[in-house]
């Protein structure tokens, strides 16, 4: 599988995650939410921007209820409650958002 953005072919693993970590772009997120019908709002680019900045310092994706708690900490417990995160990403807040983030599937997601 894969995609093309800005005339460059991005390769996704079977599962949609891109395949090279250093392949992604805010162009390459939003063809990825297109495929899923959704339109990135500026919430959904801080959870993602987020994950980017927690993946870059611990080198691993988080799995949702990790992520929760780490939003909750640095956006507030509002932004970091399971319900806001899944109104933002329905398919899963930890595996979509990271799929948009252009990182790998958290470990224990299934």
């Amino acid at each position: 599988m894969a995609i093309e953005v800005n005339g460059k072919t991005v390769e996704l693993d079977e599962e949609g995650y891109l395949v090279n970590l250093s392949d992604w772009s805010k162009e390459a997120a939003q063809m990825l939410a297109d495929q899923d019908n959704l339109k990135l709002t500026d919430s959904h680019w801080e959870v993602i921007t987020f994950l980017r900045d927690y993946y870059d310092e611990y080198q691993i994706a988080p799995a949702v209820r990790v992520l929760t708690k780490a939003i909750s900490k640095k956006l507030g417990p509002d932004k970091g409650s399971s319900k806001y995160l899944y109104e933002l990403f329905p398919y899963g807040p930890a595996k979509q958002a990271c799929r948009f983030a252009g990182l790998p599937k958290p470990t224990g997601c299934v």
